[in-house]
């Protein structure tokens, strides 16, 4: 393909944070472009928002039903080849689905869907057309993250003992979703976020994170979720242990009430030679822990970093790279893949093309989230993934 990749988004539109995030990050390295969108559930905001970002007004349509049925008539050298789905969790599920029933690739913000259900169906229907989808974990676009990945498929912490990961927040500590704020209304909102709170919204990320870095999957679970604020009708905090598969131990917080904290999110792995310390304040630096000799500080962009980690730092070493440039990576990887779908070509395992997160993250994600909430009801009884 000796062309641009060309995409339409939904949702995303004014007053939207997620949207201009997927917009910046798709448009980085200069191999993407959006070219449609139903930017919103109000018909004339969307066409508005389109007009904002200097698009066809033939293309700025009022539902997203509307975009994908108008862009599957088009000439295949100019409709859409994939969706960007940005909207909050009660809409991914019937974007995705339509899209990929009429032949476009999917790239979701996370969670996949509002429950497990919905997961497994599009999991089914991913499985059925071929086409590709993508779901946007983005702290796994870091260079460090990868990385760490790499040093342990590589053995060089031993085999995994024990995995602690956290994402503690501070801007739920008041009930902010009844002053009008349109993020916090949503998130706290059972009808559109889905049966989880901080659970859902990072509590995942955490879940996403330890998985990838690991390479294992958590098996089994123990959770105690908490609403500390008054009127609140989901979780705002929660703990959760983990055991995964082949034997290594876990803990999981997530906290949405924990007041002065951002997006704290940090990992540590231990194994039985080594360990890793990877927090996001600090992205371009990772603490290496050995029995035997001091502490090492690896640093983005260095020569001693591997391939994936070199593939993708974006500036000389020192210069900050953060999280637009880890959201980038998603974008081009995701590019790159439906390139090769479209050449014909299936990328192997360690392809940077193939390296972002797929439906099977979002199908184990829904079933940390519904394990949790069962977990939780049950006072922490240990309850296994339902997948």
């Amino acid at each position: 393909m000796s062309r641009k990749i060309r995409y339409g988004m939904v949702g995303g539109g004014r007053g939207a944070f997620i949207g201009a995030v997927h917009r910046i990050a798709a448009n980085m390295d200069g191999q993407i472009e959006l070219k449609c969108g139903a930017f919103s559930s109000d018909p004339e905001r969307s066409r508005a928002s389109g007009a904002d970002l200097f698009l066809d007004p033939d293309r700025c349509y009022g539902t997203f039903q509307e975009m994908i049925r108008a862009e599957a008539k088009l000439p295949a050298s100019q409709r859409m080849d994939f969706v960007a789905i940005v909207t909050p969790n009660h809409m991914h599920f019937p974007p995705a689905r339509m899209a990929l029933e009429n032949g476009f690739h999917v790239l979701s913000d996370k969670p996949a869907t509002f429950n497990l259900a919905e997961a497994k169906a599009l999991a089914a229907l991913v499985k059925k057309t071929g086409l590709l989808y993508g779901l946007t974990h983005n702290y796994t676009g870091y260079p460090l993250v990868k990385e760490a990945r790499d040093m342990v498929r590589a053995g060089k912490l031993g085999k995994i003992r024990k995995v602690v990961v956290e994402y503690p927040q501070g801007w739920l500590a008041t009930r902010l979703e009844a002053t009008g704020q349109k993020q916090a209304g949503w998130r706290t909102d059972p009808k559109r976020s889905g049966a989880a709170g901080s659970m859902g919204d990072i509590g995942t990320h955490a879940e996403n994170l330890a998985e990838y870095v690991t390479g294992l999957h958590i098996e089994e679970l123990a959770a105690d979720i908490t609403t500390f604020v008054k009127g609140r009708r989901l979780d705002d905090d929660g703990n959760v242990l983990l055991r995964f598969k082949g034997g290594a131990k876990g803990v999981l917080h997530c906290s949405q009430i924990s007041v002065g904290e951002e997006n704290n999110i940090n990992l540590r792995v231990y194994g039985e030679k080594g360990g890793i310390e990877w927090h996001q304040r600090e992205p371009n630096s990772m603490l290496v822990k050995w029995q035997d000799q001091p502490m090492q500080v690896y640093r983005t962009a260095n020569g001693y970093l591997g391939a994936n980690a070199k593939a993708a730092s974006r500036t000389p070493p020192a210069h900050p790279e953060g999280y637009l440039e880890a959201f980038a990576n998603l974008y081009r990887n995701f590019a790159n893949a439906i390139r090769a779908h479209n050449d014909g070509r299936k990328p192997a395992r360690d392809d940077v093309a193939n390296d972002y997160p797929k439906i099977e993250d979002g199908v184990r994600g829904m079933a940390f989230i519904e394990a949790v909430l069962k977990s939780s009801k049950a006072n922490a009884r240990w309850t296994k993934l339902g997948v």
